[in-house]
């Protein structure tokens, strides 16, 4: 096998150690555990505005902050956990950010009652399949999808923040929904069978 360093991969993770690991382990895999997915929805959220690697790298302060990314728990939290949370330097101290989160928290649990898992909400956008694109450039990759419109929407519609098509369609190639691995990518193929 070749020195995973001479490995083909997706340009936008670069050198950097963090964003490599994050690439060739994390990004595209499909992902159905709520708790998870929850996590990402906040991180994503977080994130616009910024770049991704800002947020990796705050990635484990997020967890700490937002107990362990807990909807129940998130969810419980109220000014005192505001005001704690903008005094973190260790996370993106954005008050409408932080709000969002807990405001999403809440109506996480919501859709996690009437469908019985956040998962299961979500992938119906996707009929319960990745979708698997085939690109051969970075400049093909959208920043949006019909999927990610209909998933922003909806979202919107049961109450949360932060999450607009462009932010959903991050989301979703960070969980799984839809592969984006470039076609020479040494993981499009691994990430396809999985």
């Amino acid at each position: 096998m070749a020195d995973r360093a001479e490995i083909q991969r997706c340009p936008w993770c670069g050198t950097d150690p963090l964003y490599v690991a994050y690439h060739d382990n994390e990004w595209g895999v499909p992902v159905f555990d709520d708790r998870l997915l929850f996590e990402f929805l906040v991180l994503e959220g977080a994130q616009a505005g910024l770049s991704w690697i800002t947020i990796l790298r705050r990635r484990e302060n997020y967890r700490k902050a937002f107990a362990h990314f807990i909807p129940e728990k998130v969810a419980r939290f109220g000014k005192k956990d505001v005001q704690r949370l903008m005094n973190d330097t260790g996370i993106i101290r954005n008050k409408l950010k932080i709000e969002s989160a807990i405001k999403n928290a809440r109506a996480f649990l919501t859709i996690q009652q009437h469908f019985g898992s956040f998962g299961d909400y979500q992938w119906q956008f996707v009929s319960g399949r990745p979708i698997q694109n085939v690109w051969k450039n970075i400049k093909e990759l959208p920043a949006q999808s019909n999927e990610s419109t209909a998933f922003s929407k909806d979202l919107k519609q049961r109450g949360f923040s932060f999450v607009g098509p462009t932010i959903i369609y991050a989301h979703m190639q960070a969980v799984g929904m839809v592969n984006d691995h470039l076609e020479y990518c040494f993981r499009h193929q691994e990430v396809s069978v999985i």
